[in-house]
């Protein structure tokens, strides 16, 4: 084991397919020494906010993540200590009470919209991967994707686009790819890409055995 995991960060706007990476990524290792951590399920415990003020929740904004609590578990994954991931309740927009046991291990794959944005989050990463997809494509996928399994309406993902989405991205989101210290373009049909961060990540894997 060596003297701490290493840490991989990948970003990328909503529909630019940083979660198909991260998962072809992930389930290359399955069964090796390596996890996930989704920024998603560290969005801020919004229990004592009225219901109707919950509704109007800016998912893409970087408040509303609660990078303090997701902070403080990466820095216990680092000293290999487990962890208490918290889980959030999209119905109730606030965090449920049940947690998630995550035990540490050698390679932590950090995966969400803004993980690039909090320089602290980004001082505990080794690799800061950043999916670049185009903006048509990734409206597309978003709207396939609210549409058939979130049951919303083409005018109301459409009208969330372009009042929220659209400008959270440009004004949070895009800026962080210069933090990147690779880019990768296509998202999850970039093969290529895909397998030079499988190699690497064995290569490392590799290492830690050695050591």
């Amino acid at each position: 084991m060596g003297s701490k995991p290493i840490v991989i960060g990948i970003a990328g706007g909503s529909g630019s397919g940083k979660t198909s990476v991260t998962k072809a990524i992930y389930e290359h290792f399955k069964g090796h020494s390596i996890l996930l951590i989704e920024q998603d399920f560290y969005y801020k415990d919004q229990t004592h906010v009225p219901m109707e003020d919950r509704l109007k929740t800016n998912y893409d904004h970087p408040l509303a993540f609660d990078n303090d609590l997701l902070i403080s578990h990466m820095k216990e994954l680092l000293q290999y200590k487990p962890i208490e991931k918290p889980v959030y309740d999209y119905k109730l927009h606030t965090r449920s009470k049940d947690v998630i046991i995550v035990e540490p291990k050698d390679v932590i794959i950090l995966e969400g919209i803004l993980v690039l944005e909090d320089d602290r989050l980004r001082e505990l990463m080794d690799i800061k991967l950043f999916v670049d997809t185009d903006a048509d494509i990734r409206i597309i996928r978003r709207m396939l994707r609210d549409i058939k399994e979130r049951g919303r309406t083409l005018d109301s993902v459409i009208e969330q686009y372009i009042s929220v989405v659209r400008p959270m991205h440009n004004q949070f989101i895009e800026p962080t790819k210069r933090y990147a210290n690779i880019i990768i373009p296509e998202g999850g049909h970039n093969h290529v890409a895909i397998d030079l961060m499988v190699t690497k990540i064995q290569t490392i894997l590799e290492e830690k055995v050695i050591l």
